[in-house]
This record gives structure tokens, sequence and C-alpha cells, in this order.
């Protein structure tokens, strides 16, 4: 893709959505932690409907911490991998607590540091909670990525550089957004429905598609 298509791309994106969010529910930092660590292995649907039960009973570190191990395995056992993802929430909070005064840091390498918590999560936090131009790249935006040539890569890593190299800054801190919407409804990963979507005219993909 080239600088302009990029250009209409995204803006093409902003019109129809100008303010994307995650799917994920949350109220707090800690919420939005919380949630995007069980998403690990999970759907936001299902991350939803767990964390409909778990934070209203147990939303902050501290209360989590009280339920216990067994005690929070029984209210994200729906989830994929609830019990090793488990462990790593419950380490989550014990170290917020103990070193962050119960509050989700806002440093890169702190959330890093945190058990379960990778660059993906660390960067979903940074950008949802805190409003930095940062890009969680996903299977759908490693897809949409690659799929339609806006920055191919063969790891996410190489895709998250090409994207914050080649987005324009006003797209930025909403960009990853638009691209997992995107990838989630439109670019689907067996059969993208290319006849519904909005930016075809700006896609490599299509391109491609007509040059075979």
């Amino acid at each position: 893709m080239k600088r302009d298509q990029i250009e209409a791309f995204f803006a093409t994106l902003k019109a129809a959505n100008p303010q994307p969010n995650t799917e994920l529910e949350y109220t707090t930092v800690f919420e939005l932690l919380a949630a995007v660590l069980l998403s690990a292995q999970a759907t936001d649907v299902g991350v939803n409907k767990a964390t409909r039960r778990l934070f209203p009973v147990a939303g902050t570190p501290q209360k989590i911490l009280a339920l216990g191990l067994a005690g929070l395995e029984q209210h994200i056992k729906t989830i994929g991998l609830y019990r090793s993802t488990a462990k790593h929430l419950l380490e989550t909070c014990r170290i917020l607590v103990a070193q962050h005064g119960g509050e989700v840091p806002r440093q890169r390498e702190a959330l890093e540091a945190l058990p379960g918590v990778g660059r993906k999560t660390a960067n979903v936090v940074l950008n949802v909670a805190f409003g930095e131009p940062t890009m969680a790249v996903d299977t759908h935006v490693f897809r949409l990525g690659n799929r339609t040539g806006l920055a191919p890569g063969k790891t996410p890593l190489a895709v998250e550089a090409k994207l914050m190299k080649r987005i324009p800054p006003a797209y930025l801190v909403d960009a990853h957004h638009w691209l997992i919407l995107h990838g989630r409804y439109v670019c689907q990963a067996r059969k993208p429905l290319c006849g519904q979507c909005t930016v075809a005219a700006h896609c490599g993909f299509k391109a491609k598609n007509k040059a075979a």
C-alpha cells in the first residue's frame, strides 16, 4: 500500500467509526488489565461473560487476592486455560499490591514484568487506559497487516514496527481498534467479505486477486 492509499484507508475507517474502542467490558484500569489478560485464550465475548460474574464481586487486586485461587477459578472457568490464567492474574494482583500500591503502572517495563502480560497486553493497556499511540498486534491485526499490504511481516513485532512507521500520526491512537474490528467483522480469516468492505479500493489483497 502506498502512502495515499494508507491515508484513504484510515480516513474511511475513521469516518465510519470516529471513536472506536475495545469490545471488552471494564470500568477501571485494573479491570481492563484483568480482562485483557483473560482474553489471551478466549474471545472478547467469552471474557465479558466471565468478568460480568467476577468484577461485581472482585474488581480490585485486593478483592481478587481475597478470593484465592479456587475462588477465582470458579468465576472464570468458562474461558480457555482458566487454571493457568487464574494463577497469572492472582500473581499479577500480588505484585500490583506489593509494588504499585494496588494501581496499574503506566510504564511498559513494569507492565510486561507482570505474569501473563506480554507486549500485546501492555500495548492494549497503554493505548486504551492511557491514550498512548501503541499498536497491539493480535491475530486480526497481524492478518490485516499482511493481507492488505499495509504492513507485511513474518512476526507480530515486525508487523507492529511497520504499522507504527506507516500509519499517519493523526490515526495512530485509534488505529489498532479499527484494524481489530475490521478483521473481526469484515476481513475475516477464512473468507474476507470483500464485497462489503469499505476500504477494498485501497487494499493490496484485491489487487493481487485481480492479477491472479
